[in-house]
């Protein structure tokens, strides 16, 4: 068989879900074109079963490129934060930064689908298969199979962006042995925009207003969330209510699915002509709906400097520093919250709880946590 001819792209990312999308209608805002390549259909992102919570600053972004999905955005004006069997909590109110919302929830397929609205018809491969990856001095070279013919595609820079982190041995993993169980539910009385974040002893368990109903992250060691995927309705519907108290009823719950959770951080975001975004940079326990946003910042950080400075190693090297701060402290923030309060110490509830009273009566720090959770380093200082 004879090799394909070489075609040649200004820039190559592969992974075509909302971050990768994100970064090419970033680029093309800018004037500069780039080449989405996706082994999926563009229809199955349309199967993804999940909710994303996006805070207020992912709107901002997502406006400047006409794919912010209005109709489809459910937000949240209030956050409701507390521990099971303990005392303390905090209340985060959107009114205090005179916005919107804090955030949206929005259905993954809803926001895959406004952004693929965006692009231009031939910026993208779907079902195309990557074969092999040749790294060079000043491009990569990825050979893939689309539409049964091999084709050869040359790039100045090759963006990753599909997903989660596999077993490479650039990425540190950390595994929290524990499953989200993600599921949909209607509340009694309405949820009036309020998300809570419940903190148990099996882990968080996070309740996201979705229209009329909530999306519900409840989050168990394996054993449990075996057992929960295993009940029928009705006794699940009550193991939600066990653990979540009685401030409102639930009922109607929808099809359960679940997932492992482990922070993966790659040590490294830029080698050589290639560079990692998103998932594939670093992924997130769920707990307030961190990653996600992050790697929406991550595909803006990029695209800026992109259009600034080009594609060289200097300006490769300048979005790495750039991200530091943000994925450092994303990461250590979230994995923190776990780590202190999935436990039924008694010495450290009373510390949480007094932490959450601490965190309510004290405006400056209740501030810094929620625009930290809105905008990320850009908050800072």
């Amino acid at each position: 068989m004879s090799e394909p001819a070489v075609e040649n792209v200004d820039i190559l990312i592969v992974g075509a879900g909302p971050v990768g999308m994100t970064l090419q209608l970033a680029l093309a805002a800018g004037g500069q074109k780039s080449l989405l390549v996706d082994r999926r259909s563009q229809a199955s992102q349309q199967q993804d079963p999940r909710a994303l919570a996006l805070s207020y600053g992912a709107r901002q972004l997502l406006e400047q490129i006409n794919s912010w999905p209005s109709r489809a955005a459910t937000p949240i004006e209030t956050i409701h934060i507390s521990q099971k069997d303990g005392f303390g909590r905090t209340l985060i109110d959107r009114a205090d930064y005179a916005l919107p919302a804090l955030g949206y929830v929005v259905r993954y397929r809803d926001l895959a689908a406004d952004l693929a609205a965006q692009l231009p018809p031939d910026a993208m491969l779907a079902e195309a298969e990557i074969l092999d990856i040749t790294p060079g001095d000043d491009h990569v070279t990825v050979t893939l199979r689309h539409a049964g013919q091999l084709r050869a595609i040359q790039s100045k820079l090759l963006v990753h962006a599909e997903g989660t982190p596999g077993d490479d041995p650039a990425v540190k993993v950390s595994d929290y042995e524990q499953h989200a169980v993600i599921a949909e539910i209607t509340p009694t009385p309405g949820h009036n925009k309020r998300a809570w974040e419940r903190f148990t002893p099996d882990g968080p368990l996070a309740l996201l207003p979705l229209g009329d109903e909530y999306s519900v992250v409840f989050t168990l060691p394996p054993a449990k969330a075996d057992a929960v995927m295993a009940m029928d309705d009705t006794a699940f519907t009550v193991a939600l209510q066990n653990q979540f108290g009685r401030r409102l009823s639930f009922t109607k719950p929808g099809p359960r699915s679940r997932f492992p959770l482990a922070l993966r951080l790659r040590e490294t975001l830029v080698k050589g002509k290639e560079v990692w975004i998103g998932n594939t940079a670093q992924t997130l326990h769920p707990v307030s709906g961190q990653g996600f946003n992050l790697g929406i910042r991550d595909a803006w950080q990029l695209a800026e400097i992109l259009l600034k400075n080009g594609v060289d190693r200097g300006s490769l090297a300048d979005y790495a520093a750039s991200r530091r701060l943000d994925r450092r402290g994303s990461a250590f923030f979230t994995d923190q919250i776990v780590r202190t309060f999935s436990n039924d110490c008694g010495p450290l509830k009373l510390a949480r709880g007094l932490g959450l009273l601490a965190l309510d009566l004290c405006p400056p720090a209740r501030h810094f946590v929620a625009k930290r959770m809105i905008w990320g380093a850009r908050a800072w200082p």
